[in-house]
């Protein structure tokens, strides 16, 4: 099995590439934000071709049962910044991109694989991932987009966009996020600094968990 592991940033970069060393497991950087992870979604699928496409790196969290280092299996994956109207399809919901799904679901297989993980170390946790370009510094931020979905465990800004180009292209994938953060019990993003200064070592060990279990 080919296995593609899509980061956003140098540092989680490096983080994953001292995991994985199989020819059958390309790890690769596409930057920041919705139209850079399709970019390198694409680029990856085209040029690899692999079988799963995994979407991991860091996010924000929410919920009371949620906290920093704890993981995030998207079990489902909306974008937060998008809405379409209802002048054309007045089915369109908020999040969703007109013609393609509402959420965007793993493939079951990797879903089950995921949630059967066995690890004594991390907090695992499954549920809704949002999406969005836009980095989540204040409490505020965090509301507005907790008010249309309450029930998102995890904030990030490359998900979705690699789930709709895994969609598109009918890969399999499924999206993995260590909370760096949690925006409504934090000031100016200082959770996320220290995450980084202090923490983030080993932080994703549960990817590479994750694809000895496939």
């Amino acid at each position: 099995m080919k296995i593609g592991i899509i980061v956003a940033m140098d540092k989680e970069l490096r983080q994953l590439q001292q995991l994985f060393c199989q020819d059958n497991v390309r790890v690769e950087k596409c930057g920041i934000g919705k139209v850079n992870a399709a970019l390198g979604a694409q680029r990856i699928i085209n040029e690899f071709h692999p079988d799963v496409i995994i979407s991991s790196g860091c996010a924000g969290g929410n919920g009371d049962d949620i906290n920093i280092q704890d993981v995030i299996v998207g079990s489902e994956v909306t974008y937060h910044d998008v809405y379409c109207g209802k002048a054309i399809d007045e089915t369109t919901v908020y999040g969703q991109v007109q013609g393609l799904p509402v959420r965007y679901t793993p493939d079951p297989y990797l879903l089950e694989k995921a949630f059967n993980l066995q690890t004594s170390s991390i907090n695992l946790h499954q549920g809704l991932i949002v999406t969005g370009d836009w980095f989540v510094d204040t409490k505020e931020k965090m509301r507005s987009i907790i008010d249309k979905f309450p029930e998102a465990k995890a904030v990030d800004m490359e998900s979705c966009a690699i789930a709709q180009t895994c969609y598109i292209n009918q890969v399999p994938f499924i999206s993995f996020r260590v909370i760096s953060d949690i925006p409504l019990r934090d000031t100016d993003a200082s959770q996320y600094h220290d995450f980084w200064n202090t923490i983030a070592d080993n932080s994703f060990q549960i990817t590479k968990t994750f694809v000895a279990s496939l």
